[in-house]
């Protein structure tokens, strides 16, 4: 058995990268760590941290295929967030004209959670703590 440790981080291909940068950083508030532009793959790679902790890895590629990215499509699922106030969360993102859908409650742990899109319509889930 593979004794695994932690996640390392995510990968996301964007379709345009000033967009998601401005999303993930302003929007969201994930520190840059690193950015760098490669050359031979016309290709920017954008190394992402949430509270010092590196978790996000945002690619630009020429003419990436889409992929349909609804929370029930078959991949990965959706990108969750804790936070500690949903209502305060949810108020920020209308602000900045960020559709919210409706919160929901987890049936399981009667956490309230809400679901928003990024620039490439990857679900993004908010989650009460």
């Amino acid at each position: 058995m593979i004794l695994l440790k932690h996640i390392h981080h995510i990968a996301i291909i964007c379709s345009d990268y000033e967009k998601s940068k401005q999303f993930y950083t302003e929007i969201l508030g994930l520190q840059i760590v690193r950015e760098v532009y490669r050359e031979e793959r016309k290709s920017y790679k954008l190394d992402l941290a949430l509270n010092g902790n590196y978790c996000i890895e945002l690619f630009s590629f020429p003419n990436p295929p889409a992929r349909p990215s609804t929370p029930e499509a078959q991949g990965l699922r959706h990108l969750a967030f804790a936070v500690e106030n949903l209502d305060q969360t949810v108020a920020f993102l209308e602000s900045e004209n960020i559709y919210v859908e409706p919160i929901r409650i987890d049936e399981f742990t009667q956490k309230r959670f809400t679901f928003i899109a990024d620039p490439d319509r990857l679900p993004i889930e908010f989650y009460e703590v």
